[in-house]
């Protein structure tokens, strides 16, 4: 009854235990969907969706918003920029009366006076006429705050619009002051220097500025209709129509009255530059190098499907993104302890897969909601509770040790099965010997060879190496094609390692002339081993990660030992040893052959050759 007892305690426990992995996994979506979006925070998050963005964004044509663009060619064919205010006025005055555009707006700075005629041109179309003037305002608190030219425009407070607050302002000269309607084309980016939200409302000294998008509706009489964005007052562009959507017709075919008049006939015009000297260059979900004057024509497209109602009806996204990982953590509390590790990372995909697909779905719908908050969630399932049911399942079988049959001779198994150590292959520091050894000219000899008696030599060879690592009590760290590295001193620390590896070349070199006499027999040339020794300090245990691990050493001596073997191809010895090797082993002889100095190393390695006749350490010379 005890036995039962203790049996039911320990489920209880471990299914508590399960129930506050998924709990955590839940809280983590929880905190994600309703914590302050701070974009900086959430860079993983913006950059889904601006993924999402480029594949969901329409190719169609926008045939309600035109961009006439101050391009390379114009200022080529009509001079550099800035251009006289006369050919602005000209520009407009096309656009307008000859074009007969719905509106018109310049997304372009003039704070300093220039020509008169064409400045008191502009004005007047300004005051007259459906044209909108840009001022751009600063979000960043600066010592000194800016303040270029004269604002103008712009509505008493109305607490029931939130804004965003404006620090300072570049505005055009006073000549401009009285235009009717002016346009905000100051941006906010994200913490990444990406453009997603623009300002919708700007507050500034008790009065608010629309965003330039918004001006140009607010210039036609368009607003009665218009169903504002919900949210804060940063308000996040759609983005619903790709760059290539967008009717672009050059300036200098305007001022020239070659334009195609479809194009811009009862249009909403914004006019910018695309030139990468007017340094008007932004990055934006759609692309890393966007023009300005096309992230207030994506503003106002979005503003106009909403005007139409054509924009998608929100949806709760924070909740469904709640109730999936409500679902998925307790699935995933239920299913782990009777999957195994591979089978519940494979659940962890399929379920983050499917919420991608889901939150593609939704992301028109809802701007703000997390959508790798779910993900994260999956993430430290796979993190914490994949690993905490595997290591149950391996403190029952006592599989981990098993394994090592794979790689470690048999009786170096049984002596960790006999020790009491709580984790043997947790990675520490030994003194180890490491021997790596590989076929000379491997790719000579079986590069004629069949794929069957290529694959057959390979495998003879391998287990020439192999077996005298095993019989010496060696540990198989992994085979490198035609080749094995092996080491002694761990997972169990061996006083001899030095003179086992030793032993063990020395039989590997045996096996393989016995190995070569057989093939001369058979008309077939002779083989080579290369073997490469070196004894010191590495770091032994079980490396990798949930999904794949190996017991490995790593260290300078492991790395000594691959030169060494390196350097034995241009010598007539098939054993080359090192120093460390040498002063560890205690019934061997070498032979000092000269220093040399290896690849990685700032000074000369003595290098030595193993002698066959085994003395004590005191006649090595």
């Amino acid at each position: 009854m005890k036995i039962f007892k203790s049996l039911r305690e320990s489920l209880h426990v471990t299914a508590i235990a399960r129930l506050c992995i998924a709990m955590i996994a839940v809280a983590i979506t929880v905190f994600a969907q309703w914590s302050v979006p701070v974009p900086d925070h959430f860079i993983a998050d913006e950059w889904l969706r601006d993924s999402f963005i480029r594949v969901r964004a329409s190719e169609a044509a926008e045939s309600r918003v035109t961009v006439v663009d101050i391009d390379e060619g114009s200022l080529a064919k009509l001079g550099p920029w800035p251009w006289p205010r006369a050919r602005l006025a000209d520009l407009a005055e096309n656009l307008l009366i000859a074009y007969d555009a719905k509106a018109v707006a310049l997304d372009l700075l003039m704070p300093e006076v220039s020509d008169t005629e064409g400045d008191t041109r502009l004005a007047m179309l300004s005051r007259d006429r459906p044209l909108v003037l840009a001022q751009a305002f600063d979000y960043v608190r600066r010592p000194t705050p800016l303040r270029v030219g004269t604002l103008a425009g712009g509505k008493p407070h109305d607490p029931q619009r939130k804004t965003v607050p404006a620090e300072g302002f570049i505005a055009n000269h006073p000549g401009f002051a009285q235009a009717r309607t002016t346009g905000n084309i100051g941006f906010l980016p994200d913490g990444d220097g990406t453009i997603r939200r623009l300002p919708l409302t700007t507050g500034f000294t008790g009065r608010q500025y629309p965003t330039l998008a918004l001006a140009l509706l607010e210039c036609c009489g368009d607003m009665k209709s218009l169903r504002r964005p919900a949210g804060p007052g940063l308000w996040r562009i759609p983005f619903n129509y790709s760059l290539g959507a967008y009717e672009v017709v050059p300036a200098s075919e305007v001022l020239e009255l070659r334009a195609p008049a479809a194009a811009l006939r009862g249009r909403y015009i914004l006019v910018g530059s695309s030139s990468l000297g007017l340094s008007d260059r932004l990055a934006t979900p759609l692309s890393a190098s966007t023009s300005g004057v096309m992230v207030h024509a994506e503003a106002l497209s979005s503003l106009l499907d909403l005007q139409a109602g054509s924009a998608k009806s929100p949806w709760p996204g924070r909740a469904v993104a709640l109730m999936f990982s409500v679902v998925v953590a307790l699935s995933a509390a239920y299913m782990f302890p009777r999957l195994s590790a591979i089978a519940s990372v494979g659940m962890l995909a399929v379920a983050s897969l499917a919420w991608l697909g889901l939150a593609f779905w939704i992301s028109p719908h809802d701007a703000e909601f997390s959508m790798t908050a779910p993900i994260a969630s999956n993430l430290f399932l796979l993190a914490v509770a994949v690993p905490f049911d595997w290591q149950l399942t391996q403190r029952k079988s006592r599989r981990l040790l098993g394994t090592l049959n794979q790689y470690v001779a048999k009786a170096v198994v049984d002596a960790l099965l006999r020790s009491d150590l709580k984790n043997p292959l947790v990675p520490q520091r030994r003194n180890v010997t490491t021997l790596i050894a590989d076929m000379e000219g491997y790719t000579t000899h079986v590069e004629a060879l069949p794929m069957e008696a290529a694959a057959q030599l390979t495998r003879d060879f391998l287990d020439c190496l192999t077996r005298p690592v095993l019989e010496k009590l060696g540990t198989l760290d992994k085979y490198t094609g035609d080749g094995l590295v092996a080491f002694w001193g761990a997972p169990l620390p061996i006083e001899e390692h030095a003179d086992l590896a030793l032993d063990a070349a020395q039989e590997i070199v045996a096996r393989v002339r016995e190995f070569s006499v057989i093939r001369a027999l058979e008309g077939k040339p002779p083989l080579r081993v290369r073997i490469g020794i070196e004894s010191g300090v590495a770091m032994a245990g079980d490396f990798g990660t949930s999904f794949r691990s190996i017991y490995t050493a790593v260290g300078d001596s492991v790395n000594t030992a691959s030169r060494l073997e390196q350097v034995a191809r241009d010598l007539p010895y098939d054993v080359i040893v090192g120093q460390g090797t040498v002063d560890a082993a205690k019934r061997h002889r070498f032979i000092r052959l000269r220093e040399v100095l290896l690849r990685g190393k700032e000074k000369p390695t003595v290098i030595y050759a193993l002698s066959n006749e085994p003395v004590t350490k005191q006649d090595i010379d």
